[in-house]
């Protein structure tokens, strides 16, 4: 099964995942969906939300398969 690796990106930093996630392709776009609402989940614990943020998902070759801003991730009501 491929591995996928979630980077968190803010525009300056990048936190890169070093570990990844073993899944199927068409698993990437919920996963990626899941871990930026659970970035944001904690940034409401914090009372800031940083909607500038975003998850860059890479295949085992470093490519790029898949970008999440964070403000694609929610509906503000």
């Amino acid at each position: 099964m491929p591995r996928y690796f979630m980077h968190l990106r803010d525009g300056t930093d990048v936190v890169l995942d070093p570990e990844g996630v073993e899944m199927p392709a068409e698993a990437v776009v919920g996963a990626a969906l899941f871990a930026a609402r659970d970035c944001i989940a904690g940034d409401v614990r914090d009372g800031k939300i940083d909607l500038h943020c975003r998850i860059d998902v890479h295949d085992e070759r470093g490519k790029l398969v898949h970008s999440l801003p964070f403000a694609d991730a929610v509906e503000l009501a």
